[in-house]
Formats: structure tokens, C-alpha cells, sequence
């Protein structure tokens, strides 16, 4: 019973008013005011009821939450959800897995349910890795899977996307990924393409044969039936800059045209930032990566193996030296070493001249001294032009290969002072649509919201209609930026105040409220 004089229940949980609303599929923005309820949109328009919180949006974008295509929090999120880098860029939802899930296909479940249950402040869902099926049937070294193994692999596969996963994931590029044969990737992908499922793959090669690996994937997709992504579209190879690019996008169209359903997502840097074995000459880490440690560990190897280096990419192995131009393009980004911290930010031939040292053996002591950690640098391998003419691709969707954190400021959880962490999607707006004009706002939302949404079968997220999830971001579009830079790589965005997830307000004018409104995103296998 209302008494005399009390003031009605509100009618939503959080009214947003006043706001140009963006809903997500390219549209013109309208205002409008939106009244969310039970963790679901339920009014757009005008709202002349009360919500419990009230967000004045005025001057400001109202848009569906941002989803993150190329996410690398699988691990972190355990122990520390709040992921506050990634609400602060407007993420509302993660897509990991590159390297597969934190755990073995059979205890996927259990890991899905440990997330729920811990509390994650975003969506999260994720890929299985075909190398995690293949190392745990084979090993870690080179070589062919027997018809046995290869069965064998394919129930570990079957069984990850039983539990949820999106899809298989690769990276080529690293070992023990490079020792799959295309022909064993279509049958394990065969398996996820049952349910509906993805072939997502760091390429084999992203810089002097970037179009042999383009193709490579594009046929796993064309054999098997599964959707393809590719993970982080680049055209890493300096002497190729303005011409393998546009060749590669002109080969993801035309698979398109002919129906492969096939498409990327790109971080906006021109910094690739990975391990320092990206140097390695690849056929050390033939017999796995213990043995192949040994072979770094011995002198007498040394001098071979520089040779080995200098001589750039082979079959098989796609050299990051050579795809950087040299060693004064590698940047140290984290040693691991108290001792080595002074050489943060330095690139490999300084690294070298102060250490007294050919710059091969600098990076690869700075390697070995940091184990079990991964030394990072950073690879200064592509060219701005490039990512315009990609960016602007209707397929590409934007991925920051950066983890969430555990403290707001400090590294994300995968222990690489990147930028792309704390500024991808903020850069996003800041510098290639206010700055630049290289994309308009509507469509940049696009490829941030609905687009991905739509390619994951996120049916219920991505765009602004009642009904639908509330994953929702507010933001200025004229003061928004990303302050990440190489020299500075964990300073959070700004311009990006209120973000709520699920219908809860968890990025309060800027403070994290410590909610853990988050879910588990399982993909339905199709059968």
C-alpha cells in the first residue's frame, strides 16, 4: 500500500537522459533518453518517470558497450575482475583466447563456472587453442600427429566447444602453434565449424609473406566450414608498407564475395609488442622450448645462430628482426630483471652498445635471464597509411591484445607495457575519428558495438534496442583520449565517464563502483 505523501518507486533501475544516442549499427545519432530495468533496456525515448540513478548525458554519445575482438585476460580475470582499463576504454565485453583457455578442455566448465562465481566486472568469452589439443596429445615439438593423435586432438576440440568456447584459436607465428600443417588446422577446425564455430588465428606470417598467410586461412575456412578471424591485421614488413596491405585486404573481399565467411580485427598501433623469441631463429625450438632454451645457452651455438637471425624469415619461421628492419627498432618494453630496468624503452643496438654486446646476444641473455617470465619488446613494424586503409574495411572490427589488470595504472596481466591496453579503443575515437576523420563516429561505433556483436552471435548485445542486454557507454566525444604512449603505456583513458554492464552502473563518473555485473559468454554449439 503507497502511503499518503511517499514518493512512488522508480520506475527503472538507471534513467540516462538527454544523450545523443548511437545505437550501434551505423545509424545518425537522435536524443533521446533511455530507461534501463532488470539488466535490459527497457524504453528508448521520452522518459518522464524517475530511475533509482539518474545520469545526465547532455553534450554527451550514449552508445552499446564496446566489445574487445582480441582479448588476452583469460588468466587475470580469475584472481582480479574488475578489468577498470578496459571500462575506462568503454569495453563492456572481452573475446580471449588467443592462446586458448587458462585450463585443459575438460576443465573448461569448471573454469566458466570459478568466473561466475568469483564476479568479473565484464562479459568475457573466449576460444580453445589447437595447440593446447596438440600439446597435450603430442607434445611441444615438431612434427605430424598420427591419424590416432589426430583423433584425439579432435575430442579435445569437440569437448571445448561442448563446454562454451567460441571456436579454435592458433598463433602461427610462435612455436609450438608453427608446427601445425594446414591440413591438420581444416580437420580440427571441422570440428568447431559443427557447432558453428570459429578458425581465429594469429597468422603464420604477418610481414614478407603476409598474402601466403592470408590465403592459408582463408582456405581453412573455405575446407572446413568454420568462420574465419584474423587476429590483429597487419602488414608488418617495412619494405612492403602501402602495397601488401591493400593486397591482403583485396583478398579477404574477394573470399568474401565468394562466400567464406572471413574477417579481422585490428589494434591502432604501430607497435606489434610480443616475446623476445620472435628473434629466434625458429628451428631452435624444433624438439620444444626446453631443449631450444639449451640450444640459446650454448656458446658454441651462438655464433650459427646469429647468422641464422640475419638472414631473416624461412619457411616456417617468420622473423620479427627482419619484419622490424633491425635491432634498432626493437624496444625493450619489460625485462623482468631489477638489474635490466634502466634499459626499459631502449632499443636493442643501445641495449648492446652499453652492455658491450652484439644486440642478438643482449636480447636473447635478456630472454633467458627473465625465466620462467616472458621478456617483452616492442616491434616497430608497421606504418600508419596501412592501418587507415584496413580501419576502414566494413569487415574489421577493433581487438586490443591487451589483458585487463590487477591495479588501475600498473601492467595488465600479461606483464606487456603496451599502450593498447589502457588506450585502443579510446584512440579509436580520439585520433581516427575526431582528429583524423579517417572513420566517421557512427561507423567507428559500428565496428565497435554491433559489427563484432553480430560476428560472435551476441545476439542480445551491440546495439541500443529495448529488450536487449544493458551494456551501455557514455561518453564526449570531444574530449575523449587515449593517454597510453610507448613512453607512458599505463595511463588510463579519459572522456569516457559512465559505463554499465548488464543493467548495473559499475564506471560512475568516472570511479569503478566495484560491481561485478559481468557474465560468462558460452557459445551454443550449433548441432
Amino acid at each position: 500500500m503507497l502511503l499518503l505523501g511517499a514518493a512512488p518507486a522508480p520506475a527503472y533501475d538507471i534513467v540516462i537522459r538527454g544523450g545523443r544516442v548511437l545505437d550501434g549499427a551505423g545509424n545518425p545519432w537522435v536524443r533521446a533518453d533511455i530507461g534501463i530495468k532488470d539488466g535490459r533496456i527497457a524504453k528508448i525515448g521520452r522518459i518522464t518517470a524517475r530511475g533509482a540513478k539518474e545520469i545526465d548525458a547532455t553534450g554527451r554519445y550514449v552508445a552499446p558497450g564496446f566489445i574487445d575482438m582480441m582479448d588476452q585476460s583469460g588468466s587475470v580475470l580469475l584472481a582480479h575482475g574488475a578489468a577498470e582499463n578496459k571500462l575506462r576504454m568503454g569495453v563492456t565485453t572481452l573475446i580471449g583466447g588467443e592462446g586458448g583457455t587458462p585450463v585443459a578442455a575438460d576443465a573448461i566448465p569448471r573454469y566458466f563456472a570459478d568466473l561466475a562465481t568469483r564476479g568479473i566486472a565484464v562479459n568475457f568469452g573466449t576460444y580453445y587453442s589447437a595447440t593446447q589439443a596438440r600439446v597435450a596429445v603430442m607434445g611441444d615439438g615438431a612434427g605430424a600427429p598420427t591419424p590416432a593423435q589426430l583423433d584425439a586432438m579432435r575430442g579435445l576440440v569437440d569437448r571445448a566447444m561442448q563446454a562454451g568456447a567460441f571456436g579454435i584459436s592458433t598463433a602461427l607465428m610462435y612455436p609450438p602453434d608453427r608446427f601445425h600443417a594446414t591440413e591438420d588446422l581444416i580437420a580440427l577446425s571441422k570440428v568447431a565449424a559443427r557447432c558453428g564455430g570459429f578458425y581465429a588465428t594469429h597468422m603464420r606470417d604477418e610481414s614478407a609473406r603476409l598474402l601466403d598467410s592470408v590465403d592459408e586461412a582463408i582456405r581453412i575456412g573455405e575446407e572446413s566450414g568454420a568462420k574465419v578471424e584474423i587476429f590483429h591485421l597487419k602488414a608488418a614488413y617495412a619494405p612492403g608498407w602501402g602495397t601488401l596491405m591493400p593486397q591482403a585486404i583485396a583478398r579477404i573481399a574477394a573470399a568474401r564475395e565468394r562466400g567464406v565467411d572471413v574477417a579481422a580485427d585490428l589494434y591502432s598501433y604501430t607497435a606489434a609488442g610480443t616475446g623476445l623469441e620472435g628473434t629466434v631463429p625458429g628451428h631452435v625450438f624444433a624438439q620444444g622450448f626446453e631443449a631450444g632454451l639449451a640450444k640459446l645457452r650454448d656458446p658454441a651455438l651462438r655464433a650459427a645462430l646469429k647468422r641464422d637471425a640475419a638472414a631473416g624469415s624461412v619457411p616456417g619461421w617468420s622473423s620479427l628482426l627482419e619484419a622490424a628492419g633491425g635491432w634498432q627498432n626493437i624496444v625493450l618494453a619489460n625485462s623482468h630483471q631489477p638489474d635490466m630496468v634502466r634499459f626499459h624503452g631502449k632499443n636493442f643496438v643501445e641495449i648492446g652498445a652499453a652492455l658491450n654486446k652484439d644486440p642478438a646476444d643482449a636480447a636473447w641473455d635478456m630472454l633467458l635471464g627473465a625465466l620462467p617470465e616472458r621478456a617483452f619488446a616492442l616491434y616497430f613494424v608497421m606504418d600508419e597509411r596501412d592501418i587507415d586503409a584496413a580501419i576502414r574495411q566494413p569487415w574489421i572490427s577493433i581487438g586490443s591484445d591487451g589483458a585487463a589488470v590487477a591495479v588501475l595504472g600498473e601492467l595488465d596481466g600479461m606483464g606487456l607495457p603496451h599502450p593498447r591496453s589502457y588506450g585502443t579503443f579510446a584512440r579509436v575515437l580520439a585520433a581516427y575519428v575526431r582528429e583524423r576523420g579517417v572513420l566517421s563516429l557512427e561507423d567507428a561505433v559500428r565496428k565497435m558495438t554491433s559489427w563484432p556483436a553480430q560476428r560472435m552471435g551476441l545476439s542480445d548485445r551491440g546495439l541500443l534496442r529495448e529488450g536487449l542486454r544493458a551494456d551501455v557507454v557514455v561518453f564526449d566525444a570531444a574530449t575523449v583520449e587515449d593517454h597510453a604512449s610507448w613512453t607512458a603505456p599505463m595511463r588510463p583513458a579519459t572522456g569516457i565517464a559512465d559505463v554499465i554492464v548488464n543493467g548495473v552502473l559499475t564506471l560512475d563518473q568516472g570511479r569503478h563502483t566495484g560491481a561485478r555485473a559481468g557474465m560468462v559468454l558460452r557459445h551454443r554449439c550449433g548441432r
